[in-house]
């Protein structure tokens, strides 16, 4: 949500207002970007349709390349900058997030807890959607649910598994490559920057 009472806030400069609720924020900027995405990836098909089959050498087919090229770059010189003062000038509410959060999203880690016990994931698959089930029926949040309740539901659970209700313990353990874990995200900044700084025009002396 992108309003005023949601997890993140649009400046006004990058927003426009609704014709219907005096709250709302429109993204109006990111949508229109994300509108131009088409466009800019339509040109890359049309370019790779043109190059299809052709040889290795210069083809008259070729001069199609120009119409695509120079649109796209007149596109990306208008959105990446509005993209770029629309991230810098967010407002980020990460408490009004963490409120948010919910225990079924953390179900794929109970699956996971499973497999660690030696359950082979189809089945943790099938247990834990006979949880989630339960525990929309009943109306009553996953870590609520006592050993002995969980255990109804396999004989695998022991006394750690509510060590998997941990959302930043859920994210950290993803420490993979292009993972969710702060090693991981940092690494990908990282090399954004170096990326980018390779494509810098170099420093005047």
């Amino acid at each position: 949500s992108t309003d005023e009472f949601g997890w993140v806030q649009i400046d006004d400069a990058y927003s426009t207002g609704s014709s219907i609720m005096p709250q709302k924020k429109n993204p109006d900027s990111l949508e229109l970007v994300r509108g131009k995405t088409g466009r800019v990836v339509g040109a890359l098909v049309g370019l790779l349709t043109v190059l299809k089959g052709t040889p290795s050498t210069f083809d008259k087919d070729y001069q199609e390349d120009k119409e695509g090229l120079f649109d796209t770059i007149d596109t990306l010189a208008m959105t990446l900058p509005i993209t770029a003062a629309v991230i810098r000038s967010l407002t980020i509410r990460p408490e009004r997030m963490a409120a948010s959060l919910d225990d079924s999203m953390l179900a794929t880690d109970l699956a996971d807890y499973l497999v660690r016990r030696g359950l082979p994931f189809r089945e943790a698959h099938g247990v834990i959607g006979r949880m989630v089930r339960h525990s929309l029926e009943q109306h009553k949040p996953l870590r609520a649910y006592t050993l002995e309740e969980l255990r109804a539901f396999s004989d695998r659970f022991a006394a750690d598994a509510h060590e998997v209700f941990d959302f930043r313990r859920s994210v950290e353990r993803r420490s993979v490559t292009g993972g969710t874990a702060p090693a991981a995200v940092h690494a990908q900044i990282a090399l954004a920057e170096k990326l980018l700084a390779g494509l810098a025009p170099p420093h005047e002396g």
